[in-house]
């Protein structure tokens, strides 16, 4: 796994600053105002921080946004980065400061000097999820990649709190290396075998092979991964933090780990990107990850559905008909629409099993999805006004874009089918929406449910706030803000 960038407290010394190597960064306000390190800082660059806010350098900068000096005087670092934010500067506009420093940093150590910061935590996190790499395959020398030491007035307290945030991390660079890696290297065995590891953090994992989902019935799912040479699979990570007994919110992933398409085979152009098919169980792996780490207080379960969508002459054929877990039958008009195939067998497990409080299940799910909201939302699906509320705040806390969509029975009569119970497309108009009905055909009628269509934010092509282009982790830590509100109060 990637290693999250380390991240040292130490108490507020002055006459440190001169010396220290790398980078160095100091905050001013937008009107101007030097704390006590940026005055020392001043006084050693004979002025400069001084010269920059009479020529009003600040006046159009918005907080969070930095100016970089090269080389400067009297300092033995290589750069100085000069940070614009308010003394009361908000969480969000705190983060934003500590990535664009975690973007800057380019490998070099980085002397940040925090002692004026309301919200030191909220720029470690910056710091850290924007400084991420996936370099995994790559055979050059991997570069250096100095770490961050935080001046502050108290770095026992801070180090204390940042505790949390920096598990939270850790869990999106987990859900970001599973979305980066390739399909040859993260197969069905691999992915489980990575879930597996998470038992060192006492994590309760469960592996149900093919032979058990026939067993269970869950034609579904397996009508998927026939085309496939790498078994399917089903991972589950229990954790119990929380009461002993209570019934566990239940995290439910896709985890395609490769989406030909099947038989209704994709285009070639953009088909690499499909490895990224699987972002529906990173997410819920790396959350499960954050939970274990921070060691929630709570009951949780992540269910993931791992396989692979190849053409074969074993594969499903559209047309084909077959039955879910559910008992209900499902006529496969398209092998493309797979995600929902898995899902409706891993949320009826998930609810038999496990007699989850509510079910939250993650997808890449539909290109629709991508057309109506773009890279800057997740569409969120739901059957419960209050969990859906829960969830939209707690993504709105942590900088998550999420939009709540429409459902109705007039999208579900699309799904109707002639020869079965239902049929897995319902034709181009409002296909996320029908995507999201069909699901809902396995949830039960008193379980509170969404659906997080995630096609759109999973992995970009141009870099986010808080992570460079490619896989995101979005949902990370929406998901654990949730929980922590929803479960873990007092």
């Amino acid at each position: 796994m990637t290693t999250p960038v380390s991240v040292a407290f130490e108490e507020t010394n002055l006459d440190a600053i001169a010396t220290a190597e790398g980078r160095v960064a100091v905050f001013v306000t937008p009107d101007g105002k030097l704390d006590a390190a940026a005055r020392r800082v001043n006084r050693l660059t004979k002025g400069v921080l001084a010269r920059m806010v009479d020529k009003g350098a600040f006046e159009k900068k918005k907080p969070g946004d930095v100016i970089t000096l090269a080389w400067p005087a009297g300092l033995a670092a290589e750069a100085l980065d000069v940070v614009c934010l308010p003394r009361n500067a908000s969480i969000t506009e705190t983060r934003r400061a500590g990535a664009a420093l975690g973007r800057a940093k380019g490998g070099k150590a980085v002397l940040v000097l925090g002692g004026s910061l309301r919200r030191p935590v909220d720029l470690v996190l910056g710091v850290v999820l924007r400084a991420y790499e996936f370099v995994t395959h790559k055979t050059a020398d991997a570069k250096p990649n100095g770490g961050v030491t935080l001046m502050v007035s108290k770095p026992d307290e801070v180090k204390a709190e940042a505790a949390t945030v920096l598990a939270v991390a850790e869990g999106v660079f987990f859900t970001r290396d599973l979305v980066s890696d390739p399909a040859n290297h993260l197969t069905t065995t691999e992915f489980a075998k990575r879930i597996e590891a998470l038992k060192e953090l006492g994590l309760k994992i469960t592996i149900l092979d093919e032979a058990e989902m026939e067993k269970l019935g869950m034609g579904a799912l397996l009508c998927v991964g026939l085309g496939s040479a790498t078994p399917s699979k089903i991972a589950v990570m229990e954790w119990n933090g929380g009461p002993k007994g209570e019934a566990p919110l239940a995290l439910v992933g896709k985890g395609v780990v490769f989406d030909t398409g099947g038989i209704s085979l994709k285009p070639a152009a953009g088909m690499e990107d499909m490895t990224m098919d699987m972002g529906g169980a990173g997410v819920v792996a790396g959350t499960m990850r954050a939970l274990a780490l921070r060691k929630a207080a709570a009951n949780v379960v992540g269910l993931v559905g791992l396989v692979e969508n190849m053409p074969s002459d074993r594969a499903t054929r559209p047309g084909d008909v077959v039955t879910s877990m559910k008992g209900d039958t499902i006529e496969v008009i398209n092998t493309d629409a797979e995600g929902r195939l898995v899902l409706a067998d891993v949320i009826w497990y998930a609810q038999e099993k496990y007699k989850p409080r509510g079910v939250i299940d993650l997808a890449t799910l539909t290109g629709a999805i991508i057309v109506g909201l773009g890279n800057e939302n997740a569409g969120v699906f739901s059957n419960d006004d209050d969990l859906c509320k829960a969830f939209l705040k707690a993504a709105e806390a942590e900088g998550e874009g999420a939009w709540r969509m429409p459902m109705g029975q007039a999208y579900d009569d699309k799904l109707k089918s002639q020869i079965a119970d239902v049929k897995n497309v319902g034709g181009r108009e409002a296909g996320s929406i029908t995507a999201a009905q069909f699901i809902k055909r396995f949830v039960k009628d008193d379980m509170p449910w969404i659906h997080l269509d995630i096609a759109g934010v999973a992995s970009v092509k141009a870099e986010t706030a808080y992570a460079p282009k490619g896989a995101t982790g979005w949902g990370v830590m929406a998901l654990n803000r949730m929980i922590a509100d929803m479960l873990e109060q007092d």
